[in-house]
């Protein structure tokens, strides 16, 4: 029994140490086959490379506290951190002044010292920041310009002839194959891990402008605003975020596509700021539910949930209830995709908006505003006087009609308040206090219209409701 155990242990460890041109090929005949790779990346050549053009950054900035944590609210403190601030502590007393001192990564662009990293790392224009090469020389940097919709700050440091990093195609790169990152983790300067893209066009929470790439490179505070590298040795993005419970490394990481990174860099670089395009709408994600409601013929594109009073779209003849398929010919295949297109676009220019509405596709032109610094908060709201009411007992809702003051204080032409919700309504996810607006994209203003529109749509279909300050649509199937 144990020369058994022995001898299966020792061809357990010659396997082990089978040399590199042992690697068993798995390709096959046909065309398309793609051969194995014989044995793993050159890591070490690909750090000798890419390494002189990485750099770690030293932040120092006198804040004010106001006692509290704040991000001790934050829903998604405990699900998304950005890691570029180590040390940091929390907030003393109210009122007194603390000095905030992290450090993060970045990687040099051009010869003549511009560098690119992540907005979080910085802090403010007003921070204190020295970036440290590869080579031990320190410089006070400059602060370009800060981007924090997408996280992408440019510094800039006094110097000639540095080396710089190569720029890739995020595009080109696949799910599975081999990345690596180069940062400063818990101040340890180039640091070099590796892993494999676990995933690309990510959406995360609260963030319209950036189609992550997910990968499962160990990352850690210190690492952001670091480069996430091909195995060419190109920069593909900018790491930026990790998914963690407990602030250090749970195995997935995001970084920002390099394309979205140096287009925000151009212009900070150019203008300070980064102006992008606005059509002034709130949109909604498509299911299939909402689709069917729709009549499309599987979900795609995005869901006009609300068109702005004075917006763009709303000079465009946009509707809510339209569906955006298209934007200058490219296809909207997920709601997150229309605000990065437009976003890319420069206030003023014309963009052409393939729409469907009422079963058919129409095109519409938009002339772009400018999307401010901060989004205004549409406020709404509204006393609940009764007034009459209908009893849908078919579908759980007993309704009343808004009021003229209520209307106004909306900012709409009419529609039904929810007063009470049981059966299928509250399985469908409403809510006493929602306010349906329309059926279908066809305004509704009195519970007996309602009920006879109800009675022509069938057993799928679409209500549009407000809910506070947001419009969504709600997807109806009747058993």
């Amino acid at each position: 029994m144990k020369k058994n155990l022995v001898a299966a242990a020792l061809a357990l460890a010659l396997a082990a140490c089978l040399p590199e041109n042992s690697t068993i090929s798995t390709a096959h005949a046909e065309d398309t086959a793609v051969a194995a790779p014989r044995g793993l990346p050159d890591f070490a050549s690909l750090v000798e490379k890419v390494g002189p053009a990485v750099v770690n950054i030293s932040v120092n900035e006198t804040i004010q506290s106001d006692g509290e944590n704040p991000l001790a609210n934050d829903p998604f403190f405990d699900f998304l951190r950005r890691f570029g601030i180590p040390g940091q502590g929390f907030p003393g007393q109210p009122g007194i002044p603390r000095a905030r001192q992290g450090i993060g990564s970045g990687f040099i662009v051009s010869s003549d010292g511009y560098v690119l990293t992540n907005a979080h790392v910085v802090g403010s224009e007003s921070t204190d920041v020295t970036v440290k090469l590869s080579d031990k020389r320190e410089f006070k940097a400059k602060v370009v310009g800060i981007d924090r919709r997408t996280d992408v700050a440019v510094i800039k440091i006094e110097a000639k002839n540095l080396p710089t990093a190569s720029i890739g195609d995020p595009d080109r790169a696949r799910v599975g194959e081999w990345v690596a990152a180069i940062g400063s983790p818990f101040g340890l300067e180039h640091t070099v891990t590796a892993g494999i893209i676990s995933a690309k066009a990510r959406r995360l929470p609260d963030e319209n402008y950036v189609p992550f790439i997910q990968t499962d490179v160990a990352v850690n505070p210190g690492n952001s605003g670091g480069p996430l590298f091909d195995l060419n040795g190109r920069v593909i993005g900018v790491n930026s975020q990790i998914y963690s419970r407990s602030g250090g490394f749970m195995g997935i990481s995001f970084a920002i596509p390099i394309d979205v990174a140096m287009r925000v860099k151009d212009q900070l670089v150019q203008h300070g700021h980064v102006q992008r395009g606005r059509l002034g709408i709130y949109i909604q994600e498509m299911s299939p539910e909402l689709a069917s409601s729709f009549g499309l013929d599987k979900a795609r594109g995005a869901l006009v949930a609300q068109v702005e009073t004075g917006s763009a779209a709303e000079r465009a003849g946009l509707q809510t209830g339209d569906v955006v398929l298209k934007v200058d010919g490219k296809e909207i295949n997920e709601s997150n995709e229309l605000p990065r297109i437009v976003g890319d676009s420069q206030p003023g220019s014309k963009v052409r908006l393939e729409i469907w509405r009422d079963g058919k596709r129409r095109e519409v032109t938009a002339i772009l505003d400018k999307l401010p610094a901060e989004n205004a908060e549409q406020a709404a709201g509204g006393d609940q006087d009764k007034d009459a009411q209908g009893t849908l007992d078919k579908f759980g809702l007993a309704l009343r009609a808004l009021d003229a003051r209520e209307a106004a204080r909306l900012g709409v032409r009419g529609g039904l308040v929810v007063e009470t919700v049981g059966g299928q309504a509250a399985r469908a996810g409403l809510q006493t206090g929602d306010i349906i607006l329309a059926l279908n994209s066809q305004p509704v203003s009195s519970p007996t219209q309602f009920r006879q529109s109800l009675e022509k749509v069938g057993k799928r279909f679409a209500l549009l409701i407000q809910r506070g300050n947001s419009r969504i649509f709600v997807p109806i199937r009747l058993n």
